[in-house]
């Protein structure tokens, strides 16, 4: 493939990532016979098709899927350069894109809006995902760096601490545990727990947990996402195993409570992640010392503000 341009390369990432022609012309503001053109020249040099259409929608062959790997990988090698010459130049820019793990975004998006006031001259992007979605992401490059709790185990990678993370059980304000002190672990196994889908760290922690405290397996729902648990969570469902940082505005209101149970909270970290062999462009380099110098203070800011303010006790009144 001697002949192959950066623009035919660019025109088929889009068509790879959209599966479309249609919507890959409309991004690149081209017509739609202009990048069906460009593809098909990307056949002709590769001596394989590239694309398959199935009905209306678009496919990927083996050799198509290659190439867009290629190209995406390409593509961010270009950026990184362009990156690296306008840190030559001093100028502060760039593009930085960060996977957020589901349960972060409760505190992500305040972080990133303190890090643009400071960097303005930064184009972020923001990608939030389960945990294993996250982590393959990285694995294939898409992101920069990742805010997440574990870090993965399938390629090496560094990982900052940057704040603690605790995580409690939870119940509605009228449950029976409700209010009750030093609750013995074991007794969880009278109730429904509800739980994140595999993969998530949450997940994870819970059942690690669980383990340690010797809790045999009781009743368990399994549900997608945090607010589908709060939301079960409040109207009665069961309890339910959960970062702190998430449930800032549902206790200010009185729609759940912490519950007191043994060897809670548990204190797991947040961590700022990225490969060991990614080269940090500047902006990226700008975001991992924010994250270390402001990253805890800005999330207890945050869970600060969603909770009620003390209420004074009365004074005893002096007859």
């Amino acid at each position: 493939m001697k002949n192959v341009t950066l623009r035919q390369l660019k025109i088929f990432e889009a068509v790879a990532r959209h599966l479309s022609f249609s919507r890959a012309a409309e991004e690149l503001h081209l017509t739609q016979p202009a990048v069906s053109m460009q593809v098909q020249a990307l056949e002709d040099q590769a001596g394989l098709p590239l694309t398959e259409q199935a009905g209306k929608k678009v496919r990927l062959t083996a050799a198509g899927e290659e190439l867009a790997r290629q190209a995406r990988r390409i593509a961010e090698q270009l950026r990184e350069a362009g990156e690296a010459l306008s840190a030559l130049k001093g100028v502060e820019a760039g593009r930085l894109k960060i996977g957020v793990v589901s349960t972060a975004k409760y505190f992500a998006p305040s972080l990133l809006a303190e890090f643009r006031r400071r960097h303005p001259g930064v184009e972020l992007h923001l990608t939030v995902n389960n945990r294993g979605t996250i982590v393959r992401h990285l694995a294939e490059n898409d992101i920069d760096l990742a805010i997440m709790g574990t870090p993965p185990n399938e390629f090496e990678t560094v990982a900052k601490i940057f704040a603690e993370h605790p995580l409690v059980f939870i119940a509605a304000p009228d449950h029976p545990l409700a209010g009750k002190r030093s609750i013995d672990p074991k007794r969880l196994a009278d109730e429904t727990l509800l739980i994140r889908e595999p993969g998530s760290g949450t997940r994870g922690a819970l059942e690690r947990f669980l383990e340690e405290h010797q809790v045999p397996a009781g009743a368990r729902m399994e549900l997608g996402s945090n607010e589908t648990i709060k939301q079960a969570v409040m109207a009665g469902l069961g309890l339910s195993f959960i970062s702190e940082h998430t449930i800032g505005l549902e206790r200010s209101v009185g729609r759940l409570v912490k519950l007191s149970v043994n060897g809670t909270p548990v204190k797991r970290q947040w961590r700022l992640v990225y490969r060991t062999d990614k080269r940090l462009m500047p902006a990226a380099t700008a975001f991992v010392d924010f994250m270390d110098s402001e990253g805890s203070r800005l999330i207890e800011e945050q869970v600060g503000k969603q909770m009620p303010p003390a209420v004074a006790k009365p004074k005893s009144q002096i007859s």
